[in-house]
């Protein structure tokens, strides 16, 4: 059996937390070149560069962010365990850790979670955001407990893992009072040489939403593409332009921006999924996140 050197793990942890091997050095009392010479030694049983140079400073590789948060789990586990041993209270909480897809909408991945934090113990939430390719990766290797994305896992994919629908909602159209007196009548023709501002083209919404402007024939002018959807939504909030939500999150954005009420589609669909390698859900804290969103957060608006 191959075993890891939890001394080279320990110091490959210890300089990716400090940003460098001298100040690893003075953490952990040992010469720098001693410590170089063994995350050199890491790399070399691993197969993969860890570390990687900006400036002064050293950084992860995209490998290197992965088995840091390995370590970073054993660490904090050994430390339960000194704990639990010299008989101090260790409290330790559930712990789950999600993968939010980049382009989710900050405000339904914060309402899609935040069930977890209402079981009757106590959780620890880890979230990780970045691209569905990237999250999937990490699924498969099981260093993340679920996905929450905008679009189901496709067939073309290389991991073993299971779409679970949360649910889905209409889109509605907003804009400042001022666009919104121009272009409310003849909704959605209204939209036609109107300025617009929409999500960025490798979002689910979008696709939907150009399909769905095409059976229209209606050819807004689009001012703006967005990524961050909050970044268009304050941008549509100032009044650059018309934009899209989703439709079970217009109450709370007409208030908080101040805009109005274009028109509503049921012809354009966003949906949201949990993402898991397990075809049953057996994660306390996942089956809340389900239950929750299908019950109350979707099913009930």
């Amino acid at each position: 059996m191959e075993w890891l050197n939890y001394h080279h793990l320990l110091y490959f942890w210890m300089v990716v937390r400090t940003g460098s091997v001298a100040a690893a050095s003075t953490e952990l009392r040992l010469a720098p070149p001693t410590i170089s010479v063994q995350i050199r030694r890491l790399e070399e049983q691993l197969g993969e560069k860890l570390l990687r140079r900006s400036g002064r400073r050293l950084l992860p590789t995209e490998m290197g962010q992965s088995v840091f948060r390995y370590a970073d789990d054993i660490f904090s586990t050994g430390r339960e365990l000194l704990d639990m041993v010299r008989g101090r209270p260790t409290n330790r909480p559930m712990k789950l850790t999600v993968g939010v897809v980049d382009v989710m909408p900050k405000f339904i991945a914060h309402w899609l979670i935040e069930p977890a934090l209402r079981l009757g113990e106590r959780v620890r939430i880890v979230c990780r955001e970045a691209t569905p390719e990237q999250l999937l990766a990490q699924l498969s290797v099981q260093s993340l407990d679920v996905v929450l994305s905008d679009a189901p896992i496709g067939p073309g994919v290389n991991v073993r893992a299971y779409n679970h629908l949360l649910g889905e909602t209409g889109v509605s159209f907003l804009g400042v009072a001022r666009l919104a007196r121009t272009h409310r009548r003849r909704f959605p023709k209204s939209l036609n040489g109107a300025p617009v501002l929409l999500p960025a083209t490798n979002t689910a919404v979008r696709r939907s939403i150009d399909q769905w402007l095409e059976t229209a024939d209606v050819r807004p002018e689009i001012i703006g593409e967005f990524e961050d959807s909050e970044l268009l939504w304050e941008f549509g909030g100032a009044g650059e332009g018309i934009f899209p939500v989703p439709t079970v999150l217009e109450r709370h954005l007409t208030r908080l921006h101040r805009v109005k009420v274009l028109g509503r589609t049921d012809a354009v669909r966003s949906r949201f999924y949990a993402i898991s390698v397990e075809r049953r859900l057996k994660h306390p804290a996942v089956v809340a996140i389900c239950e929750t969103a299908r019950r109350e957060l979707f099913g009930g608006r």
